[in-house]
């Protein structure tokens, strides 16, 4: 099990891996395998892949992410500008139905709403907007409401997770209740669990899924060398 400084050192380094990202603009603490992230960047996409990159490190048990997203002085955009972009990028990715969308901005900060069929699309919208000049944050309030009003099969997500071979399924417990699907026990990595989202996202009649999955890996690991 890798140490606080060892640890920190790992994330470091993945951060400077990204190629958006520069070293000196993201502070790292670690305690425990919990990651505090700070520093300054100046886009909503760089602090997102700054959290992403450390939560894929093995070790990191959850990411506190405190980065702020500032501009330059010289450079400014109106929210009356960062709306007609983000219309733009919306109507122009073919995934998204941005007909069912309504985008407010203020100061910066872009909120979704609307009701779409599948995650996927959502996923889209926010990967869509993520990136554009000006934009400082994202909440989604987008709703999933599938076209089937099928109840979920459990068996079929269990079958999922089954087949994914970045997954050791027998640590997962799913329940299905109408179209809400929980998912509890244990993984190896963060990566792992976002994966287990993905795969339940993608039964049919799934609206919701809670992903309540905890990242475990050091102690598997202390297990795995005794």
């Amino acid at each position: 099990m890798n140490n606080n400084a060892e640890l920190q050192t790992d994330v470091q380094d993945a951060i400077k891996w990204e190629p958006l990202m520069h070293a000196a603009e993201i502070g790292v603490t670690v305690k425990d395998g919990v990651v505090t992230l700070t520093g300054t960047v100046d886009s909503y996409g760089k602090k997102l892949e700054a959290e992403k990159a450390a939560k894929n490190v093995v070790g990191v048990k959850a990411v506190v992410e405190q980065i702020k997203v500032k501009f330059p002085n010289s450079w400014s955009k109106t929210d009356n500008d960062i709306a007609t972009e983000v219309l733009s990028a919306l109507k122009l990715n073919w995934l998204v139905p941005d007909e069912k969308l309504k985008v407010k901005i203020e100061d910066g900060w872009v909120t979704l709403d609307g009701q779409l069929h599948y995650n996927y699309q959502r996923e889209a919208a926010k990967d869509a907007v993520r990136f554009q000049m000006g934009v400082k944050g994202v909440t989604d309030n987008i709703v999933i409401q599938s076209e089937t009003h099928d109840a979920i099969e459990k068996a079929n997500i269990e079958g999922a997770l089954k087949r994914n071979w970045n997954i050791n399924d027998n640590d997962i417990k799913v329940q299905a209740t109408g179209h809400k699907v929980t998912l509890t026990g244990t993984v190896n990595s963060w990566f792992q669990k976002d994966e287990a989202s993905r795969m339940a996202w993608g039964a049919p009649g799934v609206w919701n899924v809670d992903n309540e999955l905890a990242v475990e890996y050091a102690q598997k690991a202390m297990k795995t060398a005794k």
